[in-house]
């Protein structure tokens, strides 16, 4: 099994690929605005994506979502509780950046015409990959990490880092509602449980439950 991520964009969201093996099809897990830094990953592995599973609306995240369709004529998924916003650019970046990055910018922001929708529970097998769904609310509404128990790896998104949560200050974050997600989707998975973040390095459930300061009440 092929599991491999590059850092990519202004905030260095992780774009993870998965597939069964080489030279075959993959699914991507998250598209930052760098479909040239998607082409690499991809690359490297002599992959052909053919679906894209977005952990969640914001840019950093699923911003280069429209740019990888139609590189790859892939299929989006995304919970629709996460649809408002995907579909608003220009206000993610005034409430995350002050509408101050370079002119132009902005316009690498698109989702596609189309998502498919994600659901609680539901298992997805595309391209010999098989991955369920958790809706982890919190961050965002729509949240969602995706659970490959063959390989005993969480792709948390924004929900669970090294060290710390996803915040819940942005629209349609809420931290009481982050931990229930946490309480009852994540903490019930194996200790030896590798979680693979949307930003900074992987862990291991078991790690995060000893010093992890916001686990700690759960």
């Amino acid at each position: 099994m092929i599991i491999d991520t590059r850092s990519l964009w202004l905030v260095e969201a992780n774009c993870y690929v998965v597939a069964p093996e080489a030279g075959g099809p993959c699914v991507l897990i998250d598209a930052p605005p760098d479909v040239e830094g998607m082409v690499d990953l991809v690359e490297k592995h002599r992959l052909v994506p053919v679906a894209l599973l977005v952990t969640h609306g914001h840019i950093d995240h699923g911003g280069g979502a429209k740019a990888a369709g139609a590189r790859w004529a892939l299929r989006g998924y995304l919970h629709p509780d996460d649809e408002w916003l995907a579909r608003d650019p220009r206000g993610q970046i005034e409430a995350l950046f002050g509408g101050a990055l370079p002119p132009g910018v902005e316009d690498e922001f698109a989702a596609p015409e189309r998502f498919e929708a994600l659901g609680d529970g539901m298992v997805l097998d595309i391209a010999g990959v098989t991955l369920e769904v958790l809706h982890t609310p919190g961050h965002t509404p729509g949240h969602c990490c995706f659970l490959h128990r063959d390989e005993g790896v969480l792709f948390s998104g924004d929900h669970l880092f090294a060290g710390s949560i996803g915040r819940t200050d942005l629209p349609g974050g809420d931290y009481p509602t982050l931990m229930r997600s946490m309480a009852d989707k994540v903490m019930p998975l194996p200790d030896d449980t590798r979680v693979l973040p949307g930003h900074g390095p992987a862990t291991t459930l078991a790690h995060e439950r000893r010093a992890n300061p916001f686990l700690q009440e759960l």
